[in-house]
């Protein structure tokens, strides 16, 4: 048992956490009524002030933690060792990663979290990442099984919070590629149908319920089409309902291909069009704990790029895409476009005089007088 007057630096992670989930992530070892009884009593502080469990942190505050209080040793982050193919899996899945999030572009097929019947999944792999003595990673949203692409990983339970409050407020953006059966009759628009769970299937289904569902609406838009046959459509889902893209095109009547679970026979395309669902994750934006914004984008699938290519789909004309032009121009080339620019304007304006005073083409010209009660200007 420690016995001497402890004191920890709230970190970036913990920035507006109450005191006692902050006790609860790092000194789990001390009980509830533990950290009650010592701010009752005035022996923890924060910052040299006397608190409340309730109270919250702010990132660079000193908690000072008086000896003792333990009920038990601290238990080690658990970590179920994977085999070398399971770790290899894990990482060929990583975009990107920092101190505060890990970024994968999950392929169809995998699992999200696992299931009674479910023993393969993204939460299982994420053990991959965990340091010797730092927390496991979590998952803060989900994607369907058979949906791919960018899926964002909290690596510490700080950023977890930050990230699940920015999905909950929806201020994060999440752009997907589908490609749906036939075209829709509008190239863009707003798809609001309220959604419900089925009756019978066990919650495993949903569908457009405009008497009990859920508020649940999806932007699309029509990035290009193939004759009749299909579309490319970009999706922005301004809420979060379970299989929500899913449900919403084949309620317009355009089915993802590949979704049979909600289109039926006619979600699947005749000819060498793969039968897996194209829909994908495509682009992520949103807050970074840091101050920044995290903005990324997951290449396709190999049956999703194959398809986009026997369409005839070009994937640089679509207007969500990260811009990849020239840089921004320097001090430099911005004065030069200036000169530039006021050098096309006097030769405009030159013609714009000559036009208004001048004389017509072969003529004289014609001499301007100054009005009566003006005063002459004198010669140099």
């Amino acid at each position: 048992m420690t016995q001497t007057v402890r004191s920890f630096t709230v970190e970036p992670d913990d920035d507006d956490i109450r005191l006692d989930r902050w006790f609860k992530r790092h000194l789990p070892q001390i009980g509830f009524g533990t950290v009650s009884k010592w701010a009752r009593t005035g022996q923890l502080r924060v910052d040299g002030k006397r608190v409340k469990p309730e109270d919250r942190l702010t990132a660079g505050q000193i908690v000072r933690v008086p000896p003792g209080g333990e009920t038990g040793p601290r238990k080690p982050a658990s970590r179920r060792e994977l085999t070398e193919a399971e770790q290899a899996e894990a990482e060929a899945m990583v975009i990107a990663q920092d101190r505060a999030a890990i970024v994968l572009n999950k392929p169809p097929g995998l699992a999200t979290q696992g299931g009674s019947k479910t023993h393969h999944h993204v939460d299982g792999l994420l053990d991959a990442f965990v340091n010797d003595d730092g927390p496991r990673p979590r998952l803060v949203h989900r994607l369907d099984k058979d949906t791919s692409g960018v899926l964002l990983i909290a690596r510490t339970p700080g950023s977890a919070a930050f990230f699940s409050k920015r999905f909950s407020g929806r201020s994060a953006k999440k752009i997907y590629w589908a490609l749906v059966v036939g075209v829709p009759e509008l190239s863009e628009g707003m798809i609001d149908a309220p959604l419900a769970k089925q009756p019978g299937t066990g919650g495993e289904k949903m569908h457009v319920d405009e008497e009990n569902g859920q508020s649940a609406r999806t932007r699309y838009r029509v990035v290009d089409k193939a004759g009749k046959r299909a579309a490319w459509v970009e999706l922005e889902p301004l809420t979060g309902r379970t299989h929500q893209l899913r449900v919403h095109l084949a309620a317009i009547g355009h089915p993802i291909v590949g979704d049979g679970k909600y289109g039926g026979q006619d979600a699947f395309l005749t000819g060498s069009i793969s039968r897996k669902m194209h829909l994908h994750a495509r682009r992520l934006i949103i807050d970074h704990p840091d101050g920044d914004r995290l903005d990324v984008t997951a290449e396709l699938p190999e049956h999703f790029a194959a398809s986009m290519e026997q369409l005839g789909f070009d994937e640089s004309l679509s207007a969500a895409e990260p811009e990849k032009g020239p840089p921004p121009p320097g001090k430099d080339d911005k004065k030069k476009a200036a000169r530039q620019h006021a050098k096309q304007y006097r030769k405009a304006r030159r013609g714009e005089r000559r036009g208004r005073g001048g004389a017509p083409t072969g003529g004289k010209p014609v001499r301007r007088t100054p009005k009566k009660g003006s005063p002459k200007k004198k010669r140099d």
